[in-house]
Formats: structure tokens, C-alpha cells, sequence
């Protein structure tokens, strides 16, 4: 009987983690898709609820979020502007999508083509671009975002890394200079 104990022991353990680990992925119940959104409006997302359709990570912050809608109305989530891009790249509809940004401005859902994108910033998933209402010198379009993410010209390269960020220190300097 000595013997059976500690087996018994580690087996009771392993059930009880995975009791837990099953309990906890039926609570979260998270959404990587979302189908029928026949109008093609952008869908409210609910912080750590959703996921990002391309890496699955949880979208905790609406910052740097994306939404792409597929003609049917199937509408994924993203939690980085460059990690859609890359994901739509290789769907048959990219060019009928319609594709909803969170403007850090104005804090509202926009379309992605009239957004403009700075390119130096901390996102997620590390590829720089955050979207915004207003124009400025410093921003671009959705079409060179979408340029420079697919010739891997982001903040994950490191040399594009490092010159996006001096002409970024470069530009605050002359901004306080002139104040």
C-alpha cells in the first residue's frame, strides 16, 4: 500500500490541474472570429475577451487594434496594424476587405484607408504603426503602411529600428528648440 501512495498522490495532482486548465478555458470563452457582420460596421470589442485572428495573443489594449471584414461579413481581430497586414496579404479578399483601425486621436474605429500611421511607435507585436484621424508631416498612408510592413521595413528590423527612432529624437529636439 506504501508504494501505491505516492501515484495516487501525483495522479489526484494531475487531475485537479487539469479540472482547472478546463474550467478556465470554458470561463474565458475568447473570440478569434466573429460571423455575420452583414453591415460591416466595426464590432465593439470588449478588452481581454478577444484575441488576435493571426498570433491568438489576448487584445488588452484597443491602441494599436484592427479589424478586417471579409465580403461574407466574417470579421477578425487584430492587435497590431502590421500583424494585419501580413495576415491579410495572403487571403483571396484582400482587395474587398473592409478594414477598421482604432484612432489613438480620436479614440473611434475609422477606416483604415483614411487613417494616417506613424511608424515609430511601441506596438504590440513590435511592428511600429499607430493609426490616427488627423494628418501631420510625421504620418503616412495606408498604403505606404502597408508598403513598408510587407518589405519588412518596421521596427522589428533593427536598422530601420534605430533610424526611425534618431529621426524621431532628431525631430523632438527641434520641436522643443523652437518653444
Amino acid at each position: 500500500m506504501k508504494s501505491l501512495r505516492p501515484i495516487l498522490i501525483i495522479l489526484a495532482i494531475i487531475a485537479l490541474i487539469v479540472t482547472l486548465f478546463l474550467t478556465l478555458a470554458q470561463r474565458e470563452n475568447m473570440v478569434t472570429v466573429f460571423e455575420g457582420n452583414i453591415e460591416k460596421q466595426p464590432i465593439p470589442l470588449t478588452l481581454n475577451h478577444y484575441q488576435d485572428s493571426a498570433c491568438g495573443m489576448v487584445i488588452d489594449e484597443l491602441d494599436y487594434a484592427s479589424q478586417v471584414i471579409a465580403p461574407d461579413g466574417t470579421t477578425w481581430f487584430f492587435h497590431d496594424h502590421g500583424g494585419m497586414v501580413k495576415w491579410l496579404e495572403d487571403r483571396s479578399f484582400k482587395n474587398e476587405a473592409i478594414i477598421w483601425v482604432y484612432a489613438r486621436d480620436s479614440k473611434k474605429w475609422i477606416d483604415a484607408h483614411k487613417a494616417f500611421y506613424t511608424r515609430d511607435e511601441e506596438t504590440p507585436m513590435h511592428y511600429g504603426f499607430g493609426a490616427y484621424a488627423k494628418p501631420s508631416d510625421d504620418k503616412i498612408s495606408f498604403k505606404e503602411m502597408q508598403q513598408y510592413t510587407l518589405r519588412g521595413e518596421t521596427m522589428l528590423n533593427p536598422k530601420i529600428r534605430q533610424q526611425l527612432l534618431a529621426q524621431k529624437e532628431t525631430s523632438t529636439k527641434e520641436s522643443d528648440g523652437n518653444h
